[in-house]
């Protein structure tokens, strides 16, 4: 199964709080951290939610 790297590069101060809970359940705390999830349409949701906050590569 494939494998998606989340990295947030941009800090969640001042989003709205559904924003800051799906970037915290996608398993990043803070800027420059990295979480590496598996590729799954609810991962690919969560992503899509939030993608001015982080990047994402495959690995």
């Amino acid at each position: 199964m494939a494998e998606l790297k989340v990295t947030q590069i941009r800090s969640t101060i001042g989003v709205k709080p559904k924003t800051r809970g799906t970037v915290r359940a996608l398993g990043l705390r803070g800027i420059g951290q990295s979480n590496t999830l598996p590729d799954r349409p609810e991962i690919r949701g969560m992503i899509a939610r939030v993608p001015h906050l982080i990047t994402v590569e495959e690995v």
